[in-house]
């Protein structure tokens, strides 16, 4: 069991009363510049959208069903952190197109489930290749071969560190 340590009194006005251990000066400095890049970068990924191809939320709810399979309105959108109502929308939004099922559930015929149909999944994966062309084009554009064996290189640190945060 871990124990969190009380926050200092002297960590200025950004501390929480639950902030916990505080990183090292040089590590806090990485931790601002790794965000300040990879948000852009997120961001940027989110917003290509070719014809047709499906929202962010819609994609997120998508990708919740492929890694947990089916579940309610209701767990998607408590998943997701937004409105049972605005999922309802987003799903209704997915089963219109054919990328969603909703079924009665076998073990409780009160409640709906939806699931991911063939073409949710095909669907799924077109938008996620889509994301990683494009930013593969990126890379062998801007980065010499040695850059790109750098950022390589970094990909199990980004991993380790997305572990635990």
């Amino acid at each position: 069991m871990t124990t969190r340590t009380p926050p200092s009194t002297a960590a200025g006005p950004a501390a929480s009363p639950t902030a916990g251990p505080v990183a090292s000066p040089a590590a806090a400095r990485v931790a601002a510049d790794l965000r300040a890049a990879l948000s852009p970068l997120v961001r940027r990924l989110r917003q290509v959208k070719p014809d047709g191809e499906l929202t962010f939320s819609q994609i997120s709810a998508l990708v919740r069903l492929d890694r947990e399979g089916p579940a309610t309105a209701s767990e998607l959108a408590a998943g997701e952190g937004i409105r049972p109502q605005s999922m309802c929308t987003i799903i209704g939004v997915l089963q219109e197109r054919g990328l969603v099922a909703r079924d009665p559930d076998p073990t409780d015929g009160r409640r709906i489930v939806v699931s991911l149909t063939t073409a949710g999944l095909d669907g799924l994966h077109g938008a996620r290749a889509e994301r990683s062309r494009r930013l593969g084009l990126a890379i062998d554009e801007e980065l010499t071969p040695a850059e790109q064996r750098q950022l390589a290189d970094a990909i199990p640190l980004l991993e380790r560190i997305t572990r635990r945060v």
